[in-house]
């Protein structure tokens, strides 16, 4: 079955080919994989595909329209060097992943009419992600026609939460306008405690794990018994850890203060909390943990700042999810920084130590696409996990269908 992920944002477009069947149980490369990029120069788009072959190509078009970018993508599935397949007919489903699944879609679901409606409703609720989801997915109709279409839902994984950890402690009536916590990400922190208990060779219901996804966008699960029981990010994806330009939790009447003394408006706040604040708020320079990190090494103050404040909130996150779980098996770090930054790996590990948690120095620095890098004695494993959330949406496709 040929199945086809899209993941459809703001300022880029992903997409990757995988052909499965009921017994790949092991992550596999896809046929073929692409990127949008609309980020650069006005008035068009970069195109970047390759192939599990190693075959590659980069152009630009130019256009500024959404579905023409797309269609020029899927192109290069038939045509030149990157060609996988012959026709695009022979896609048998799309896979797609949609941010904000409400109350309603506890799980993946083919998608129709009402499935549209639904996404389109819980735009307020995921402004940046959303609308853009939608707009992916109507432009597969008109490209493929009425191949089937999936939705995974980045909220589904976190949908039977304890209600107790789901409830804000707001006024009642919060729970009947559907004000509570949903939380983000779930794909990937499901993809790698399901990894996890494979690479351990263990039941997933008998594990208990805190799964860290750390990139731009940063959030917690506490799993037992192969659910979430708990996570960081809450009715939005502001909620929780200190972020790339996303400032997490901060105290409710500092918006209240801002709003009266500063006669800021509802608009400014989102623009503010969403994208001028955590790393790049602080440090001033950038919301890439990498660029922080040297201007930290040269002696910036403001960056050292950010780093440490990041780091202080990522531990008391971790340390949150902890009492959630009552005791802990393995601690889970993946995403752009969970994979890729040692330092922060070490950084947080190094508050654990009570718990007999301890991080072998040298397997730590490895940068293979899963390793166990906890020393031989510790109490509690630590991974390092290379997320495939388009694997696990691919996979949902072939279940579901």
């Amino acid at each position: 079955m040929k199945i086809l992920v899209l993941n459809a944002g703001s300022s880029s477009h992903k997409c990757r080919l995988y052909e499965l069947n009921q017994q790949n149980r092991d992550p596999a490369p896809p046929l073929w994989q692409g990127q949008l990029d609309w980020t650069h120069q006005p008035g068009q788009v970069e195109l970047s595909v390759e192939t599990a072959e190693g075959k590659s190509q980069q152009t630009a078009v130019e256009t500024t329209d959404r579905t023409e970018g797309l269609k020029a993508l899927l192109e290069t599935l038939i045509e030149g060097p990157t060609a996988v397949i012959e026709a695009l007919g022979e896609i048998d489903a799309v896979g797609h992943r949609v941010v904000h699944g409400g109350e309603d879609y506890q799980q993946s679901v083919v998608i129709d009419a009402a499935v549209k409606d639904a996404i389109a409703s819980l735009a307020p609720l995921a402004p940046a992600h959303n609308p853009v989801n939608l707009q992916g997915i109507e432009a597969i109709e008109k490209l493929l026609g009425n191949v089937p279409q999936v939705a995974v839902f980045d909220t589904a994984f976190h949908a039977q939460m304890p209600e107790a950890a789901a409830t804000y402690p707001g006024p009642y009536d919060w729970l009947d306008q559907g004000i509570r916590r949903y939380g983000f990400h779930g794909t990937s922190h499901q993809y790698c405690a399901e990894r996890v208990a494979q690479l351990q060779g263990a039941d997933l219901a008998d594990l208990r794990l805190i799964t860290c996804h750390l990139g731009n966008g940063c959030s917690l699960a506490a799993i037992r018994q192969g659910r979430s029981v708990d996570t960081t990010m809450g009715f939005t994806p502001l909620d929780g850890l200190m972020m790339g330009s996303r400032s997490g939790a901060v105290d409710p009447s500092i918006l209240i203060y801002l709003q009266r003394q500063q006669g800021y408006t509802p608009d400014q706040l989102d623009q503010l909390l969403n994208k001028e604040s955590g790393l790049k708020g602080l440090s001033g320079i950038s919301n890439d943990l990498r660029a922080v990190s040297e201007a930290k090494s040269k002696g910036n103050p403001r960056a050292q700042l950010a780093y440490d404040v990041f780091i202080h909130r990522l531990r008391r996150g971790i340390g949150s999810m902890l009492a959630s779980l009552g005791g802990l098996d393995a601690l889970v770090f993946t995403g752009g920084i969970g994979e890729h930054s040692p330092p922060v790996r070490q950084a947080a590990c190094e508050a654990f130590g009570f718990l007999n948690l301890q991080l072998d120095a040298q397997a730590n620095q490895h940068t293979d696409e899963y390793r166990d890098i906890a020393t031989a004695e510790s109490a509690v494993r630590i991974w390092a996990i290379h997320t495939q959330e388009e694997w696990a949406i691919a996979q949902d496709c072939l279940r579901l269908l």
